[in-house]
């Protein structure tokens, strides 16, 4: 598995005409060498695999990264990244410009000098879009560990909580079940507070009649899952109801859509052309989707500014339709969907029906 992904990354770079490359984002420090300590960095060439960490990591290093030399640095990361380079001779070297800050680029830069400069920015991302099966297989575990949440928080839910212990609920009970973290800050909006998209969880009790919004997600092996669902506490209104279809609709519809050679923006377009004939097209701003992976937000998106020109098989992403009703409240409804060889397969299985609790 790291091997082929390093005889992709070398193509890649050949690609760009670069000597070799410096990864110093944690996530593709994880991806290209199985390492998974942070304060590293990797340096890859056509023909050489160097891991430069200190003290702290070399065991665990030489554990998880068979494939790389390991290089201990005890005067600095980037004094002994800009050695490595200056003793192999590499000219033209590659960096993560969206990763390396601008003062690690001007001491790297610096170290090296004009010979060796670092010259050409690359986003290693692009590389990470189509997931292995490996990959989806931990994402698959992190989406059951969410689902298994769901049904604990519906037993939970109840007038007179905050969204903080809903949120806190959530986040304990995934960990039990072998997430290693929170895959972002839970949100838990509940009321008024649904028209906030990101509305992190707060104190605000929960009362009778509301809707609460709860989007969450575990990390399994390092690997994300993203979900929301949205509950009423109490008997739904007609006009939550109503709401609420309306979203669902437009959300399953949206996961119809999903497989191999759509675009990014024509899914994007369609689902928000069908909340706006619904007479909701103002009170649904942000994109549609995104891809996930070691990141909750990775490449392709599903966007007005989506590049992705054709969805291929393996590729992961979210279908997240919401409407906001600033003053009012809102919902969302999102799954996490495996792009295959013939439609998507939704891999957060808990039920969209309306939950009234």
């Amino acid at each position: 598995m790291i091997q082929e992904r390093l005889s992709r990354l070398r193509d890649f770079l050949r690609e760009k005409e670069a000597d070799a490359v410096v990864v110093n984002k944690e996530v593709n420090l994880h991806y290209f060498s199985g390492f998974r300590g942070d304060d590293s960095l990797l340096l890859i060439s056509p023909n050489d695999t160097l891991l430069v960490t200190d003290s702290r990591y070399t065991e665990q290093a030489a554990a998880q990264a068979s494939l790389f030399e390991i290089v201990e640095q005890k005067e600095g990361l980037f004094a002994k990244a800009a050695e490595c380079v200056k003793a192999r001779g590499w000219k033209k070297l590659a960096f993560e410009g969206n990763a390396m800050t601008y003062d690690q680029f001007v001491k790297l830069r610096d170290l090296l000098g004009a010979d060796s400069a670092p010259e050409i920015s690359v986003n290693l991302g692009e590389l990470r879009t189509v997931k292995e099966t490996e990959e989806i297989a931990a994402m698959k575990k992190a989406a059951e560990i969410g689902d298994a949440a769901f049904l604990d928080i519906v037993k939970f839910i109840r007038p007179g909580i905050s969204e903080l212990e809903v949120a806190a609920r959530l986040e304990t009970v995934m960990r039990g079940l072998g997430s290693e973290r929170p895959a972002f800050s839970t949100i838990v909006a509940s009321g008024e507070r649904g028209s906030l998209p990101h509305g992190i969880a707060t104190e605000k009790l929960i009362v009778s009649g509301e809707f609460v919004t709860m989007d969450y997600g575990a990390v399994y092996e390092g690997y994300h899952s993203d979900m929301t669902r949205t509950v009423c506490v109490g008997r739904a209104s007609d006009a939550q109801r109503a709401l609420y279809r309306m979203v669902l609709d437009a959300q399953e519809f949206g996961v119809s859509l999903v497989k191999p050679g759509a675009s990014g923006k024509d899914v994007d377009a369609a689902v928000r052309q069908r909340i706006a004939d619904a007479g909701y097209g103002e009170n649904f701003g942000h994109g549609l989707g995104h891809s996930l992976g070691l990141e909750i937000h990775e490449e392709p998106r599903l966007s007005k500014k989506s590049d992705c020109e054709s969805l291929l098989p393996g590729m992961i992403v979210t279908v997240e339709p919401g409407v906001y009703l600033p003053g009012e409240g809102g919902l969302r409804i999102e799954d996490t969907v495996l792009v295959t060889e013939t439609g998507g397969e939704v891999l957060t299985a808990s039920s969209k029906k309306l939950i009234e609790i």
